[in-house]
C-alpha cells in the first residue's frame, strides 16, 4: 500500500495534478461561488505558467544536478552500483529492450567498468507490475544491455528485487556485505544522486557519486540570444516535465528523511 500511495498522492501536488484539482474545484463551485471558481482558475493558470517556464525548471534542476560536478576524475572502487529506472522491457512490438530517458545509467556504468574503475558491476532494480504477474526484473534487462556493451557476465551481479531507492540501497548492502565490499562508485541520474547518495551512505557504504544523465549543462555556446530568451518565457511541456522530476526528488528527500532512511 505504501508503494501505491507513494506513487498516487504526489501526482495531486505536482504542478499538473494540482492545476487539475484547482480546475475541478472551479467547476464544482462555479454556480454557487463564482468568485472562488475564478480564483481557482486564475491560480491554476499561474501555476501552469510558472511551472512550465524554462528558467524556473532549469534553476530547480540545477540545484540538484550540480551538487557533484566532478564526474570525470573518479577513484578506483570495489564495485560499481547502477540503479534501475533506465530500461523498458521487451514487450511487443519492441524488438528488444529499450533505453528509457535515464538509460545513460547503464551506459555510464558499463563505461566505468570497461575503464577499469572496479572489477564488479552491480545492477539494482526490480519491476513494478501491480499484481499483473511476474516479469523479468529490470536488473536482468540492464545486464543484457551491459553484456552487449562488452561487460562479461562473470563481472555482473544482479539485485533484482528493489522497487524504490531505499530498497536499492538496503538490498545492495545485503548483497555486497557477504563479499566484504564497502567502497562503491554509485551510478544514477544526476537529478537522483543527492537522495541516492544519502541513502547509500546511511547503509554504511563508502560511496563516490558517479552521476550521469544531466539535463542542465554549461557551455559557452549555450549563451541565449534574444530569440532564445523570448522562447524560454513561454510555456513548454518539456519544462513542466523537468520541473516535475525535480519536485519529485525534493519530495522524496523529505519523505525519506521523515522515515529515517536518510
Amino acid at each position: 500500500m505504501f508503494l501505491f500511495l507513494s506513487k498516487l498522492l504526489p501526482l495531486l501536488i505536482y504542478p499538473l495534478g494540482l492545476a487539475w484539482v484547482l480546475l475541478v474545484v472551479a467547476l464544482v463551485s462555479i454556480k454557487r461561488r463564482p468568485r472562488r471558481a475564478t480564483g481557482a482558475i486564475a491560480l491554476a493558470l499561474v501555476l501552469l505558467l510558472v511551472s512550465s517556464n524554462d528558467w524556473v525548471a532549469t534553476g530547480v534542476m540545477r540545484s540538484l544536478e550540480w551538487r557533484y560536478p566532478n564526474s570525470l576524475d573518479l577513484p578506483q572502487a570495489e564495485a560499481i552500483v547502477v540503479l534501475g529506472g533506465a530500461i523498458r522491457p521487451q514487450l511487443p512490438p519492441r524488438p528488444w529492450i529499450e533505453v528509457a530517458e535515464a538509460g545513460d545509467r547503464v551506459l555510464h556504468g558499463a563505461r566505468l567498468y570497461l575503464a577499469g574503475k572496479a572489477p564488479l558491476l552491480v545492477l539494482s532494480g526490480g519491476r513494478i507490475t501491480w499484481g499483473q504477474g511476474q516479469t523479468r526484473s529490470e536488473a536482468a534487462d540492464m545486464a543484457e544491455l551491459a553484456e552487449a556493451l562488452g561487460v562479461p557476465a562473470s563481472a555482473i551481479l544482479l539485485e533484482p528485487d528493489s522497487l524504490n531507492t531505499f530498497e536499492n540501497a538496503a538490498n545492495t548492502r545485503a548483497l555486497l556485505a557477504a563479499r566484504g565490499i564497502d567502497q562503491i562508485l554509485l551510478v544514477t541520474s544526476a537529478l537522483h544522486m543527492p537522495r541516492s547518495l544519502a541513502i547509500f551512505t546511511k547503509q554504511g557504504f563508502e560511496a563516490t557519486p558517479a552521476p550521469t544523465d544531466f539535463h542542465v549543462v554549461s557551455s559557452p555556446a549555450d549563451r541565449p540570444t534574444w530569440q532564445g530568451r523570448t522562447l524560454s518565457l513561454l510555456p513548454q511541456t518539456e519544462s513542466l516535465h523537468n520541473l516535475t522530476l525535480a519536485l519529485k526528488e525534493y519530495l522524496g528527500i523529505v519523505i525519506y528523511w521523515l522515515r529515517g532512511w536518510l
